[in-house]
């Protein structure tokens, strides 16, 4: 099975051609352009886009705007292409990546997104639960690094791979295909505009 694997939900957009459980092509890029990106990785594997057999999207949590932009693409690609959608939270490709570590998503405003008892939640950076020795990985171990080496925790290089959220992690924990509404946004709070409006 072909299946196309991308998420947007952090400063970094990954995408992925993975056949089989093999990795054909990925990219990294600062920039969301998901559709260039794909078609790059097509045509690095001289693949049309109709030869896709499954689509995977990182679901959050993370910036809005990005996960928004991720899951109407993932959407529209999968009813141009009658291919099948899941979404895989961001937090589980990041553990994915580097096992036994705890994934940190930058939430801005002085937080973060973690995972507390296994689900994701959105807490300050100072009220992160920390355990001495583990790792921690993602664009927030980095940015709180200073506060996380303090009360005992490592963290590998700013440019150590691991605190990427890279999408042939989503496409190995895909399941349960299913249709364009199936994957759905982990927010955990309302976005900036909707706070300004209801304020």
């Amino acid at each position: 099975m072909l299946v196309l694997a991308f998420d947007t939900a952090t400063d970094v957009a990954t995408s992925a051609l993975v056949l089989n459980g093999e990795v054909v092509g990925e990219r990294a890029s600062r920039a969301v352009r998901i559709l260039e990106d794909v078609d790059s990785l097509l045509a690095g594997a001289a693949l049309e886009r109709e030869a896709i057999e499954g689509i995977v999207v990182g679901t959050g949590p993370g910036s809005y705007t990005g996960l928004r932009m991720g899951l109407v693409t993932a959407r529209a690609l999968a009813i141009a292409l009658d291919a099948p959608l899941a979404g895989v939270s961001t937090l589980a490709a990041l553990a994915a990546g580097a096992p036994g570590a705890h994934p940190v998503i930058d939430a801005r405003r002085s937080e973060v997104f973690a995972l507390e008892e296994g689900s994701p939640a959105v807490m300050l950076a100072e009220d992160l639960p920390v355990k001495p020795r583990d790792a921690y990985v993602g664009d927030g171990a980095v940015r709180y690094r200073e506060l996380l080496e303090a009360r005992g925790a490592r963290v590998p290089p700013d440019d150590d791979p691991v605190h990427t959220p890279w999408a042939r992690h989503h496409a190995a924990l895909a399941g349960g295909f299913g249709s364009p509404d199936a994957a759905q946004p982990i927010y955990l709070r309302l976005p900036d505009a909707e706070k300004s409006l209801s304020g």
